[in-house]
């Protein structure tokens, strides 16, 4: 039985017919094109489908599409506006905190929703921030590095 739900991506207003076991990511990908979202692992250990719910980090492939029903969504194509990019982005890319960019969704998303609520963070509350993210190019250093960066200038 299909279950209508009324959310808001990226600041746009949806309402969806969805079965209960659908999982957000696939909603997110499948039905409203939204791309940069990736499927990593399918079980929450990689953090590649990080997306932002009500301010705080989930993991889209854990989250069932139902649990969104009057919630607000961002996802990394929500981040950039009018086609500027978002500070703690122009970090990651000016850090060199990317490499094959799988993660970078994710690690961004996570790192955003720590500087919204924590400015200026340390290098451990960073570090605290963003374990469920992994990343097998960069070691961390340069992603750290483009937080703080970010941080500094807020």
């Amino acid at each position: 039985m299909k279950h209508s739900i009324h959310f808001v991506v990226n600041g746009e207003a949806y309402e969806l017919l969805v079965e209960p076991n659908d999982i957000l990511l696939d909603v997110l990908r499948d039905r409203l094109d939204l791309t940069g979202t990736k499927e990593g692992c399918g079980t929450g250990d990689c953090g590649a489908c990080t997306v932002m719910v009500d301010g705080k980090p989930v993991n889209s492939c854990l989250m069932l599409a139902i649990e969104v029903d009057g919630k607000e969504i961002l996802t990394i194509e929500g981040l950039a506006k009018e086609g500027v990019l978002d500070q703690i982005q122009e970090n990651f890319v000016k850090e060199g905190a990317i490499q094959c960019g799988f993660c970078t969704p994710g690690m961004v998303l996570s790192a955003k929703a720590l500087l919204v609520g924590n400015p200026n963070p340390t290098e451990e509350e960073i570090r605290a921030a963003i374990p469920g993210n992994l990343c097998r190019c960069t070691g961390y250093v340069k992603i750290i590095k483009a937080i703080r960066a970010t941080g500094k200038q807020c």
